[in-house]
């Protein structure tokens, strides 16, 4: 089935969409951790968007807890109780990372690949909803990812996207050059590494580098 997606991308969201889910979600091979990057600023009010990453984050802890509940020695009738209340709450963030973009688990699975193609890629960053943000970085990082896709994915709000495309060897010039000058987070420091970055620009950035590791053995 993973492999007929990807030689046939362009059936991708019908297939997924007629697949139900089996049973209990499985663990990603990579990317299952959230980072740093991965935090999102919560508004004024305190309350944290929806976004994929979170509810994500939410079904492996979930998950987690599970296995620890199953390994324990509760009596059966308090570890059945519990069993099924936090498969409860599983089943609820699957359906609701469906919600946000149908076929999730499955998607992913898709992303996770390496033969995965690079239109295909394209056509799930195209589809994908906005606040599907861990699809969206899974594909941000992924290896055949191209230049046209990296392109439009530098300018998503999340922050751990546009650090993957900075970084991202496929990611070209003009990608780059915009990058570079993103004044909410210090990028240009990925784009002063990347291969493509056009000379006259990487020895302009390394040399801000430079003076700046000056400035703070002076300081």
């Amino acid at each position: 089935m993973g492999l007929a997606l990807v030689s046939q991308p362009i059936s991708l969201v019908n297939d997924t969409q007629r697949l139900s889910y089996p049973g209990r979600p499985k663990r990603p091979t990579w990317g299952e951790f959230m980072r740093r990057a991965d935090l999102v600023r919560l508004p004024q009010d305190g309350r944290a968007p929806r976004t994929s990453q979170i509810v994500f984050g939410e079904r492996q802890h979930l998950l987690r807890v599970l296995d620890s509940v199953e390994k324990s020695t509760l009596p059966a009738s308090r570890l059945v109780a519990e069993r099924r209340a936090i498969e409860s709450l599983i089943h609820a963030r699957t359906k609701e990372l469906d919600a946000i973009n149908p076929g999730w688990d499955m998607k992913v699975g898709v992303v996770l690949n390496a033969a995965t193609s690079p239109d295909a890629l394209d056509l799930m960053s195209r589809q994908a909803p906005p606040q599907d943000f861990y699809l969206l970085r899974l594909i941000s990082e992924h290896p055949k990812t191209s230049a046209k896709t990296l392109s439009r994915l530098a300018k998503h709000p999340y922050a751990a996207i546009r650090e993957n495309v900075a970084r991202h060897p496929n990611a070209d010039a003009a990608t780059l050059s915009r990058l570079c000058k993103d004044r909410t987070q210090p990028l240009w420091y990925l784009v002063a590494f990347n291969r493509n970055t056009p000379a006259s620009l990487r020895d302009k950035l390394q040399a801000r580098m430079r003076k700046l590791g000056e400035e703070q053995k002076t300081a």
